[in-house]
């Protein structure tokens, strides 16, 4: 039992594919399998166009193993792959390759060169090859009248990146059902921070991750090296304006910890945003600010010690 995407995000509409798939395939005693594309299809076929990253491919298959999938198949998205034709794609990849006795896929799910095929053609192709194809409808929600710009809102990678992108950290944790995550390897920095007496980790994160808008966050710190344990922190997003900074940075304040966190790969779970980048002329009235963030952040994460 196989389900195909590219499954960025793994967001509730992912997750209810997925459960799909997981239960279809214990029903029919066979293994369920997860087959995805990396890299994006989109860089590959548009270079330079390719979205911000909402999970790097091992947090990928942490997740979808989390939802019970037996087997994560990452397929090398290349231009010969990308014009195969769709009786092309599904002999070669599905039926050659995988053995497929079913698949489940969204009903907007299209495949083969120029997208040429759909949910219908699938199931026709399955007709020809001895499979059978399911099409999910898209999960979403309605909204309260004037949240946002619409009231029904569809769960998609799409919708959750212009969440993140407009700073909108707590609407991109309800559609991905968690919080958004950042990853990235602590680095050296300028060393303001410490000499302000708030230093901070500075990440270096992958080249098309999803980082929400310049601001500043109330995120949950953890390192992979000991991931069960939750740090709180307070994150800056931004260019440092009061400096006039010019390169954009993420910067976590870690609250109670006394650690050189250089070298260690990190992550930042986003929980909320508290404010916008702001530029002060005095580094007293920034350090006041900074004061004020940090007891705001250990009051949003109280609850969740």
């Amino acid at each position: 039992m196989v389900t195909i995407g590219v499954f960025d995000g793994v967001h509730r509409g992912h997750q209810a594919l997925i459960s799909r798939t997981v239960r279809a395939a214990a029903e029919r005693g066979l293994p369920s399998v997860l087959l995805t594309f990396d890299p994006h299809p989109s860089e590959v076929l548009r270079p330079g166009s390719h979205p911000a990253q909402l999970t790097t491919l091992r947090r990928k298959a942490e997740l979808v193993e989390s939802l019970g999938i037996d087997a994560f198949a990452v397929l090398p998205f290349t231009l010969d792959l990308s014009k195969l034709s769709p009786d092309e794609f599904v002999h070669e990849v599905l039926v050659d390759r995988l053995h497929t006795a079913a698949v489940v896929v969204g009903d907007n799910f299209t495949f083969g060169f120029k997208a040429a095929g759909d949910v219908a053609l699938l199931r026709r192709l399955g007709q020809r090859f001895g499979f059978v194809a399911y099409g999910a409808e898209l999960q979403g929600r309605s909204l309260a009248e004037g949240d946002r710009a619409a009231n029904d809102i569809t769960f998609s990678s799409t919708y959750v990146r212009s969440c993140i992108d407009a700073g909108d950290v707590v609407a991109a944790a309800d559609a991905l059902g968690r919080p958004h995550r950042l990853e990235g390897i602590v680095v050296r920095g300028d060393g303001r921070g410490h000499d302000l007496g708030y230093p901070t980790a500075n990440l270096s994160t992958p080249r098309f991750a999803a980082v929400p808008a310049d601001g500043v966050y109330v995120a949950w710190f953890t390192r992979s090296s000991d991931p069960g344990r939750r740090l709180r922190a307070a994150v800056s997003v931004g260019t440092n304006p009061t400096f006039s900074g010019r390169e954009r940075t993420v910067e976590a304040f870690v609250l109670d910890v006394d650690e050189d966190f250089y070298g260690q790969h990190v992550a930042l779970d986003f929980v909320t945003r508290l404010r916008d980048q702001v530029r002060f002329t005095r580094s007293e009235d920034l350090v006041t600010q900074i004061d004020d963030d940090v007891a705001r952040t250990r009051k949003e994460l109280a609850a969740g010690d």
